[in-house]
């Protein structure tokens, strides 16, 4: 059974930064490409960054291109978000995935405050 823990998140202030991890069990952690998504209140869930297999390729959205960097420690089973210049708008449930799966944890909020 795939289990999905993600910590890390909690209150800052814009211009704040914070640093997300997501710990993963229940299958071939190293064999799959993990993905970051977002929810704001009354939103859609949205992409955020993903991460290949071995770690030597990532892809961001726009809105968070140069602020996030998405990483992983394959001996960990942990896939990682650092967040730096945090905007209210980033505020939201983050979330991991294994790529292109239906699987998800309970997320963990981040609330900018202006």
């Amino acid at each position: 059974q795939v289990h999905l823990e993600e910590s890390g998140g909690g209150l800052v202030q814009a211009g704040g930064s914070l640093n997300l991890s997501c710990v993963v069990s229940g299958l071939t952690f190293r064999e799959t490409a993990m993905d970051w998504f977002r929810q704001a209140p009354g939103k859609q869930r949205e992409f955020v960054a993903t991460i290949s297999r071995t770690g030597d390729n990532t892809y961001y959205s726009d809105p968070v291109e140069g602020r996030f960097t998405i990483s992983r420690d394959n001996s960990k089973n942990t896939v990682y978000l650092q967040m730096i210049s945090l905007q209210p708008d980033d505020t939201a449930v983050y979330y991991c995935q294994p790529m292109g799966s239906s699987y998800w944890g309970q997320g963990t909020q981040v609330t900018v405050s202006s």
